[in-house]
């Protein structure tokens, strides 16, 4: 089995050795960066997950989280943010950005890498697209290819616009969309989209996707999204 790329991003060099050291230890391959600017540079594209601290020089942790979020080639890698701040702000920030997890230091080893386990487990498990062209979600599937979604192995029924808007969130699960976001992506530049359409697909988006309606989240004051 091909080992998993993580990327620990943090501007303490020793605790850098020491989450790299102990994730090569667990059988993941890992790399460091010592800042953000120095992360970005980095092809991002080839880690399965990414620890990054949220203190750290001219560009925060969350800036950067912010910049891989809404990089498409990128949205898709989970996040664990790893601390000092211990502010409830901080956390919601984090969350709303799109972390998959939150530890705070000080920390134990065994801490990080149960985390670790844990989060990429998740993800495997709630978003595969496989070489089909179909993206998973548990039973709940979308095939792109043939413009179907199926739940428990039972088509649903979706407007063209459900479809893409359901499409965006499981491709993207864990970040947040605003309206103007969804707008750009669903919706053609040239038609004129009132907020309370989108309001009214999301809402029959919930009801036809069974149980996973409720994994369709709103962050009032940001926007929607699929969580993980």
């Amino acid at each position: 089995m091909k080992k998993k790329n993580i990327l620990v991003v943090d501007d303490e060099e020793s605790l850098c050795e020491i989450l790299q050291f102990n994730l090569e230890v667990e059988g993941y391959s890992a790399d460091v960066a010592y800042s953000a600017e120095q992360a970005l540079q980095m092809n991002l594209e080839k880690y399965s997950l990414i620890i990054l601290d949220i203190m750290m020089g001219a560009t925060s942790g969350l800036k950067m989280a912010q910049i891989v979020k809404n990089d498409e080639r990128t949205a898709n890698i989970p996040i664990i943010f790893c601390t000092a701040k211990e502010s409830e702000d901080d956390t919601v920030t984090g969350l709303n950005i799109g972390a998959d997890d939150y530890i705070t230091k000080p920390f134990s080893i065994r801490e990080v890498m149960a985390r670790v386990k844990s989060v990429l487990r998740r993800t495997a498990k709630h978003n595969q697209t496989d070489e089909t062209g179909e993206i998973r979600y548990e039973t709940l599937c979308v095939d792109i290819e043939k413009k179907c979604c199926t739940l428990d192995e039972k088509d649903i029924k979706l407007t063209k616009k459900e479809m893409e808007i359901l499409t965006l969130f499981l491709k993207n699960t864990g970040k947040i969309f605003s309206r103007e976001e969804i707008l750009k992506r669903v919706w053609d530049n040239q038609v004129i989209v009132l907020d309370r359409t989108i309001d009214v697909n999301i809402t029959r988006l919930r009801k036809k996707i069974g149980q996973y309606g409720k994994f369709i989240i709103t962050r009032i004051g940001y926007g929607y999204g699929f969580k993980n």
